[in-house]
């Protein structure tokens, strides 16, 4: 498997804006380079760029959600890394075949897919593997 880049770094977060708040003046940037719902993951997102790595904080739309359940278990702070892939679905049945564990399947996010290696297997870091292309930086 080939990694490209580190694509993101996610910080769970119980509340989105007091988090970007105190990130503002640490990032230098008075609002998000992104910011969306994904609703199927149950979480609210603020994304900056910081050069071609994502650095997004992240807050739980439901008590029910992974992030919610993270910040319970462990209180706020980095919550996944994503490596970015060219295909996700050829790099987990590279991994599976090194007995890595997947947390479910690939999930479709844009215009890609993501999946997670089970913390377990990589020193307790919730590892997500995408292959987004990431048009957004074209032209920056």
């Amino acid at each position: 498997m080939k990694v490209n880049k580190v694509d993101h770094i996610c910080i769970a977060v119980k509340n989105l804006e007091q988090a970007k708040k105190v990130w503002k003046p640490v990032l230098g940037k008075s609002e998000p380079d992104d910011a969306y719902i994904d609703e199927s993951e149950k979480i609210k997102v603020a994304r900056y760029w910081v050069g071609e790595v994502g650095f997004e904080l992240m807050e739980s739309t439901s008590p029910d959600g992974e992030v919610a359940k993270f910040i319970e278990k462990r209180g706020e702070g980095v919550m996944l890394i994503s490596f970015n892939v060219n295909h996700t679905r050829d790099a987990m049945d590279e991994l599976k075949k090194k007995d890595y564990p997947f947390i479910g399947g690939s999930r479709p996010f844009r215009d890609c897919e993501f999946a997670f290696v089970h913390p377990k297997k990589m020193n307790g870091v919730l590892l997500e593997l995408i292959d987004y292309k990431w048009e957004e930086l074209k032209g920056r």
